[in-house]
């Protein structure tokens, strides 16, 4: 009989940060967080819908985003896998960075751990290594979780906020 590992079936916590700027940017959120559930991905909270200019190109069109807190018996890099794939089944394609997507999922936050993994040809880091700087993502989660610690920087919610330029401050709206 094989011994059970007592962490092989931890629930986990996770924040995940949603985007979209293609099509129907809101059902496209919408579907995205139907097939996490599909794959087994509990949503326990779902931000508001956000509206923010494209970051860097604000050419670009404008992006749709939404912060989820969600648990999961996905290890890390399962819950990685698992949202490649479904990025991949709602149509995104490989193209250069930043270019404008129909569905964006990153790992904000994974357990209030601080991680570096090598994956295949992919880098994951968690705490999201850009999250600190990105209003689209400070202010729902903020919306979700007013007690939020950055598990690298050690900073809660609000500092992180107040970090953010009066700009980044008002070039963000509820949708």
């Amino acid at each position: 009989m094989k011994k059970q590992d007592i962490l092989e079936n931890q629930v986990n916590k996770a924040y995940l940060a949603l985007g979209s700027n293609l099509g129907n940017k809101i059902k496209n959120l919408i579907y995205a967080k139907f097939l996490l559930t599909k794959l087994g991905i509990n949503i326990l909270k779902t931000s508001s819908f956000y509206l923010s200019k494209s970051w860097p190109n604000k050419n670009f069109p404008e992006y749709v985003n939404i912060v989820i807190l969600v648990q999961t018996k996905f290890k890390l890099i399962q819950l990685f896998k698992k949202i490649k794939y479904i990025e991949k089944n709602m149509g995104r394609v490989e193209t250069p960075k930043n270019n404008p997507r129909i569905c964006d999922i990153d790992i904000i936050d994974f357990n209030n751990i601080s991680v570096n993994l090598k994956f295949l040809k992919k880098e994951i880091i968690v705490p999201h290594s850009r999250m600190h700087k990105r209003n689209f993502v400070l202010i729902p989660l903020y919306e979700i979780n007013k007690q939020w610690l950055h598990p690298k920087f050690k900073k809660n919610i609000v500092k992180l906020i107040s970090n953010l330029s009066n700009n980044d401050l008002r070039g963000i709206k509820i949708v």
